[in-house]
């Protein structure tokens, strides 16, 4: 009989021990960033939204600025020989198969020789302007993305703390920490999240800018090489 009361003791000591083992709760990513509320789940969306447009933005003029770096290294020297030997229609057509800024320009000023050099060098200016402002195209949004980002999740983090507070004041000074976790979700996921896009948008935007540098710098070189070529064509 004893022994049957000392195993049932054992069995109720081994049950109270097992419910006073806290368990752990874990939470998914996907619960953290739809935790905070309505208001959260707006400002997640925008910052999500703002992170498609930036990958999609950056991609897009990656691949764009890629196409319009690629010249033949042999381009200049064709150029040269066709307009010292007088093969004007050659050159062009040398110009039309490259498809690149830089030959884009140098047809450009092909089509004004015969000109004063004041006349080609400035129309080969406009055409570059021109083509600068193709590859940069959609670059600036980049940049406002990059500054938008955390500014909308620090506006989350501005609207997680009001949400907190108000419940403490509507409570009476009487509030659990877990009814305050709406707030304290929406303030610091919306802070982290909006942190990472501005990091990726900025990122890709002075990528983007060092790489289009390069073009403009080439496409100057070559002009500088096409006026001298035109200058002394001998």
């Amino acid at each position: 009989m004893s022994l049957l009361l000392q195993a049932d003791s054992l069995t109720v000591a081994k049950e109270s021990l097992v419910e006073a083992v806290p368990v752990e709760k874990t939470l998914s990513i996907i619960e953290l960033l739809t935790s905070g509320g309505l208001a959260g789940q707006l400002i997640m969306i925008s910052l999500f939204l703002m992170f498609f447009v930036a990958l999609y933005l950056y991609f897009e003029r990656l691949m764009a600025i890629n196409a319009a770096s690629k010249i033949d290294l042999n381009f200049m020297g064709q150029i040269r020989e066709n307009i010292r030997n007088g093969r004007i229609d050659n050159a062009k057509i040398a110009c039309a198969h490259s498809k690149s800024p830089v030959a884009r320009l140098i047809e450009k000023g092909i089509s004004r020789i015969g000109k004063p050099l004041d006349d080609i060098n400035t129309a080969i200016e406009n055409a570059g302007k021109l083509e600068i402002y193709k590859l940069e195209k959609n670059v600036s949004m980049l940049a406002t993305i990059s500054g938008a980002g955390p500014m909308t999740g620090f506006l989350g983090t501005v609207v997680g703390m009001i949400q907190a507070f108000h419940k403490m004041a509507s409570s009476g000074g009487q509030i659990e920490v877990g009814a305050l976790s709406e707030g304290i979700y929406t303030a610091m996921t919306t802070t982290v999240v909006g942190l990472v896009v501005g990091i990726i948008a900025y990122v890709g935007y002075n990528h983007l800018v060092v790489k289009t540098d390069k073009i403009v710098h080439q496409m100057e070189a070559n002009a500088v090489d096409f006026l001298d070529l035109l200058n002394d064509p001998a």
